[in-house]
C-alpha cells in the first residue's frame, strides 16, 4: 500500500517534536574549572628573599601565638640592650618599654565581626579585609634595625593567613617616588613578577606575594604575603556574607593616613572640609562669630 505524503510529513514533524525536549534538557555544557595560577619562575635566592617577609611568623598561627613570637623577638632584642648597660634605672626603663610594646600589640587587635564600622575602613589596608566574615587583625610598628614600617596580621577564623607590610617610602629616592622606580627596586630584590596596574605579584608553591603602589592614595608602598589556599576560602565567605563596600569620597580619602600615622585618622581642617563641600556642589557654612 502506498503511504500518503501527508502522513510521512506529519510523522517527520512528530519525531522532531519528540526529540526537542531532550535537546532542551541537555542544557549548556559545563564550563571548565578555572586554572590555578602557575608559580612565578624565580631563583632560589629570590624565593628566599621573599620568604624573609614572614619575619619569623607562620600561616596558621593564632593571635596568641603571634603575640608570643613577637614577645620572644622583643626579649632577645631588649636583653642585649639590658646587658649592654650597668645602669639599673636604664635597665628598668628598657624592661618597661618591652612590656609597653607587647601591650600595644595586644591592644591593637580588632575583630571585623562586630557589626560596626571600623576605623580601618578608610585606611591603607581598606582593601584587605571585609566585615562579618570571620576576619580580624593585629597591627604593630617595626622600627628596629633602621626600619620604619608597619606590619598588619590578618586572621580568618582565628588563623593567620596574610601579612600586609607598609614600607618606609625612603627606600626610593625623593625625586623618583613612582611605580616605575618601585617596580625596578622590587624586581631587583625578588625577580620579575606579574605586573597589573600598580601591583606586582609573585607566586610560589607555598605562598603568594604582592608589592602594591599606594603613592597616589596614601603616599605609601606596601608588600603582602598570603596563603593562596586560605584566600580562596576567604573570598568564598565574602561572596556570601560580606555586605557591599561603599567607597568613600575620594577627596576625603586623599587626606587620610597620608603621614602613615600610628592609627587611622582624618587630618581635616576647616579649609579641607570647605574644599570637599564645594566639590560636591554645596556651599560651606559661614564662619562662627
Amino acid at each position: 500500500m502506498r503511504r500518503s505524503p501527508r502522513i510521512s510529513i506529519l510523522a517527520l514533524i512528530g519525531s522532531l517534536a519528540l526529540g526537542a525536549p531532550a535537546a532542551v534538557q541537555a542544557g549548556p555544557r559545563p564550563q571548565p574549572a578555572a586554572k590555578k595560577p602557575k608559580p612565578t619562575p624565580m631563583t632560589a635566592e629570590h624565593k628566599k628573599a621573599l620568604a624573609e617577609l614572614f619575619g619569623g611568623f607562620k600561616f596558621g598561627m593564632t593571635k596568641d601565638e603571634v603575640i608570643a613570637v613577637f614577645s620572644k623577638q622583643l626579649y632577645a632584642r631588649y636583653e642585649d640592650q639590658i646587658k649592654a648597660t650597668t645602669d639599673t634605672a636604664e635597665q628598668d626603663q628598657l624592661r618597661r618599654s618591652k612590656r609597653t610594646e607587647v601591650t600595644r600589640l595586644q591592644q591593637s587587635y580588632v575583630s571585623f565581626d562586630s557589626g560596626k564600622p571600623s576605623p580601618w575602613d578608610v585606611s591603607i589596608v581598606e582593601d584587605e579585609f571585609a566585615h562579618n566574615t570571620g576576619e580580624s587583625m593585629l597591627e604593630r610598628w617595626e622600627n628596629q634595625g633602621g626600619k620604619n614600617q608597619r606590619r598588619f596580621f590578618f586572621f580568618f577564623e582565628g588563623k593567620l593567613w596574610k601579612m600586609f607590610i607598609s614600607l618606609d617610602v625612603s627606600i626610593l629616592p625623593e625625586d623618583k617616588l613612582n611605580f616605575e622606580t618601585f617596580r625596578s627596586t622590587m624586581e631587583r630584590m625578588y625577580g620579575s613578577g606579574d605586573v597589573e596596574g600598580g601591583k606586582i605579584t609573585w607566586r610560589t608553591d607555598s605562598f603568594d606575594a604582592r608589592a602594591i603602589d599606594k603613592l597616589k592614595s596614601y603616599g605609601a608602598l606596601a608588600q603582602v604575603v598570603e596563603d593562596p589556599r586560605a584566600r580562596a576560602q576567604v573570598e568564598a565567605v565574602r561572596e556570601t556574607k560580606a555586605p557591599p563596600r561603599h567607597q568613600g569620597n575620594t577627596m576625603i580619602q586623599s587626606v587620610i593616613d597620608k603621614g602613615n600615622k600610628d592609627h587611622p585618622s582624618v587630618k581635616a581642617d576647616s579649609n579641607t572640609v570647605d574644599t570637599v563641600i564645594r566639590a560636591q556642589g554645596g556651599s560651606p557654612p559661614p564662619p562662627n562669630k
